[in-house]
């Protein structure tokens, strides 16, 4: 049993932990954290508090002001441009997931011949620049009719997601033992059967974070999006906010920031929710 001065020392060894701890995060938390707060307090400043060089810039100086959002939302397409990158990060996500799992899965239980290299490759088509991949999409597009149409960027989209998330998930269903699996064929299920009800439950994080890649992938592309796509009310936000608020030289830094924390800030929360089965599904389907 410790003694009263042990019990003492050792919880001052803890607290000192614990000081060194937060003081060596301290740096990386302020480096974090700093350019939202800077995103958040411009968004709500007035345009005279923005430029007067005698003003403190890390608070409000004038009261706190909603133009910059009315700015954005009377005055440009954003409401047009949410509901657009909404609709095709979810579109792209749905194919995405359609499309993944099965190939993981046949890759990582089917015993095709040359599975793995087949895998690498498919993997490695991932890694090629998407400016290389312009001229052959835009015929495809083209080919489609999809042109000026944000429907082009949900043809255009998977073609970098499908091969992240097919090796992602091929590394997770070699984690699930191949007993379970037959197990549930031998109590009556079909192999698609023991896939849905068996194989996937468990590939859970995997099938999670290739919802979350391919989504926030889609969320935040800027390429495709201004190659593709010119009328105003088709542009997603990452290519609408940047081509209608920034006007010569002219750049509206509160409506800027406004639009950037108002789909931004949803995101990171809802990010939070998921971010262990995330680190999971990371972690695990690429050290396989």
């Amino acid at each position: 049993m410790r003694t009263a001065a042990e019990t003492r020392t050792h919880r001052q060894k803890e607290i000192r932990r614990h000081l060194l701890l937060y003081a060596g995060m301290t740096p990386f938390l302020f480096i974090a954290v700093f350019p939202i707060y800077w995103m958040a307090i411009t968004a709500f400043k007035h345009e005279s508090d923005l430029y007067r060089m005698d003003n403190i810039p890390f608070w409000f100086n004038l009261p706190p002001t909603l133009k910059n959002f009315e700015i954005l939302f009377y005055q440009t397409n954003y409401g047009h441009w949410i509901v657009n990158t909404l609709t095709i990060s979810a579109w792209v996500a749905l194919i995405t997931l359609l499309t993944a799992v099965p190939a993981g899965y046949a890759l990582a239980r089917l015993r095709l011949p040359g599975a793995e290299n087949i895998g690498i490759a498919i993997f490695m088509t991932y890694l090629v620049p998407g400016i290389i991949l312009f001229l052959p999409l835009s015929r495809v597009v083209a080919s489609l009719g999809l042109q000026d149409s944000w429907w082009a960027l949900v043809v255009v989209y998977p073609t970098f997601t499908i091969p992240f998330c097919t090796w992602l998930m091929m590394g997770f269903f070699k984690t699930v033992p191949m007993e379970v699996e037959e197990a549930a064929r031998v109590d009556g299920c079909g192999q698609l059967s023991a896939l849905i009800r068996v194989v996937l439950p468990v590939s859970l994080p995997g099938v999670l974070t290739s919802v979350i890649f391919a989504f926030t992938l889609s969320m935040q592309d800027f390429l495709y999006g201004l190659a593709f796509v010119a009328p105003g009310d088709q542009k997603p936000v990452p290519v609408g906010v940047p081509t209608e608020l920034i006007r010569g030289d002219v750049f509206f830094w509160g409506s800027l920031m406004a639009a950037a924390l108002l789909v931004g800030l949803p995101v990171a929360i809802l990010y939070n929710f998921f971010l262990d089965k995330f680190i999971q599904g990371i972690t695990g389907g690429a050290g396989k």
